[in-house]
């Protein structure tokens, strides 16, 4: 047998970009909550991230992610893999936050890189390397180039790879750079977990390398995500992918998590569409529009 430094691959397959859902007033709404989170788990989908972007993490309080994360818990059962995102743009800071959520039940953390500061690849290095130290749990790396600002370079991926195998294990890659994910995947170990992070392009990543994706259509529909992930390459995929088309577009036109929440309120899922400012509702007419694709996508049987 030869020996492989590298652990066995970890968050393959389906995760979601679990939603906060809120009421009215603004607290968050534990019943919508919890019938999410059901869906997700009856699907057969591989993992829940909580408190990724789609979850509204900077509005939420200290309280609150306690709150949530133990709610989440509680939904997906005690063997359910959660991961859970934290990530910030002071090291230091993330160092602290993750010395804290050691002692969490779940099973990975989604750190986005360093946004606002504008780093070198080399102050990015620094920055995940010091997490992977404060780290008792694997890390993802999260990649999203429009939201930060800087990007993760695949040179840079692999050095913290190398140094870090247990810690670093894979990537939610959203930079929209074209054929990064065939670069990931020619450079990092077969083990090294490459994710979609960004749904309209799931397949095109997948036919690349990627080994699953972190989605957030699946909050509405992860029975249809997890078949579109798992017949990848099949024309059933092809399939369900033609009839997203409206939805990927409609879900992203006035923003995330915007779009998803007023998705699945239209879907009688979560009870209000309520967002925390800065983040607002969609406008009327994206509204009228995404009503439309519910009722299109329930003819075609989603669900």
């Amino acid at each position: 047998m030869v020996y492989s430094p590298f652990p066995p691959a970890q968050f393959m397959g389906l995760g979601v970009a679990l939603v906060t859902p809120f009421l009215v007033d603004g607290q968050v709404d534990y019943p919508s909550l919890g019938a999410v989170v059901r869906n997700i788990v009856a699907s057969g989908a591989d993992f829940i991230v909580v408190f990724g972007t789609t979850g509204e993490s900077p509005v939420v309080s200290c309280d609150e992610f306690d709150k949530v994360l133990a709610s989440v818990r509680r939904e997906a059962g005690e063997h359910y893999p959660i991961v859970l995102g934290i990530g910030d743009n002071c090291t230091q800071r993330l160092i602290d936050r993750i010395g804290a959520a050691n002692s969490y039940d779940v099973q990975g953390i989604l750190s986005v890189a360093p946004y606002y500061n504008k780093p070198s690849q080399e102050g990015i290095y620094q920055h995940f390397a010091a997490a992977a130290q404060a780290s008792e749990k694997p890390i993802i790396l999260y990649n999203i180039l429009g939201r930060t600002g800087v990007d993760i370079a695949p040179e840079t991926v692999c050095r913290l790879r190398n140094n870090f195998p247990e810690k670093i294990v894979a990537i939610k890659e959203a930079s929209g750079i074209e054929d990064r994910v065939t670069q990931l995947a020619h450079m990092l170990d077969p083990a090294f977990t490459i994710l979609s992070g960004d749904d309209h392009k799931t397949l095109e990543l997948m036919h690349q390398g990627a080994n699953g994706a972190i989605s957030v259509v699946a909050n509405a529909y992860p029975h249809w995500v997890k078949e579109l992930i798992d017949t990848a390459g099949s024309t059933r995929s092809v399939e369900i992918d033609n009839a997203f088309a409206a939805c990927y577009r409609l879900l992203f036109e006035e923003g995330n998590p915007a779009g998803i929440k007023e998705w699945l309120y239209k879907m009688q899922l979560i009870n209000t569409p309520t967002l925390r400012l800065p983040l607002t509702r969609v406008s009327d007419n994206l509204s009228h529009k995404i009503e439309q694709s519910v009722a299109t996508l329930m003819n075609l049987g989603a669900h």
